[in-house]
């Protein structure tokens, strides 16, 4: 077969169950035509970032049920809901890799069809930034007011690697995965038209690496810097040598 041929199986392959459960139909139309593709990245730019909406959208989805879960302190299902909210995280990040297989020329090409848009317009990363403050009062509802007790006490003053700890640790490891991912964008925008340049809406593009360094929940990250101050101060910032 000829290129033309194998391009118009690749948008509209056969169809049986499978294909019709997950509607291949549509799914396959979502991109543009490839005969008007850019350049031959371009495929490849536009799956990338379809397939992070699906992934966004599967993780809000997931973190709706988490909040229900927080409310009811179940902590087996927050547990595990979150273990796969995390690993969605760690394969959108590690995803970004594939668009650092393109050149700094052929993404500029890509980027002339954007009009004016901007990866901060995605909907699904918008949605997740709206998320943390709901899910840090339920947790301040459920784990902390709810049983009479602070941050510092899970952590320290009463710590007994309980489900509040738990918890509160699945929340921490989605804060840093989600900051990963957004510092992993920042070096592909680094790498492909780089930090000081200006986004296609006129703002600079290293205004991202002040997203990057956002925290979500604060508190659990405070507690740690406190913790080590606090033994500083008991054992001695200056402790004797062990050699």
């Amino acid at each position: 077969m000829n290129k033309q041929e194998y391009h118009a199986i690749i948008e509209a392959p056969e169809m049986r169950d499978y294909g019709v459960y997950l509607q291949c139909d549509k799914l396959l139309t979502c991109q543009k035509p490839l005969a008007e593709m850019a350049n031959a990245d371009e495929l490849q730019f536009q799956i990338v970032h379809q397939v992070e909406e699906l992934w966004m959208k599967l993780m809000a989805y997931t973190l709706v049920e988490v909040l229900e879960f927080i409310e009811q302190q179940n902590v087996h299902r927050i547990v595990t809901l979150m273990g796969r909210v995390n690993q969605i995280m760690r394969m959108m990040t590690a995803q970004l890799d594939l668009l650092e297989t393109m050149s700094p020329k052929e993404y500029q090409q890509i980027r002339l069809q954007l009009g004016n848009g901007s990866g901060q317009e995605s909907p699904g990363f918008k949605l997740l930034l709206r998320m943390p403050p709901d899910l840090w009062r339920a947790f301040k509802a459920a784990y902390l007011d709810g049983r009479n007790q602070t941050v510092a006490d899970i952590y320290d003053g009463n710590y007994s690697h309980d489900d509040s700890y738990v918890v509160a640790e699945t929340l921490v490891e989605f804060d840093e995965q989600f900051q990963k991912f957004r510092a992993h964008h920042v070096y592909l925008i680094h790498r492909s038209i780089g930090l000081g340049s200006k986004s296609l809406k006129g703002r600079p593009v290293d205004l991202l690496q002040a997203g990057a360094r956002h925290r979500f929940f604060p508190e659990l990250w405070d507690i740690r810097s406190e913790m080590t101050d606090a033994w500083g101060s008991q054992y001695g910032v200056v402790r004797d040598k062990i050699s």
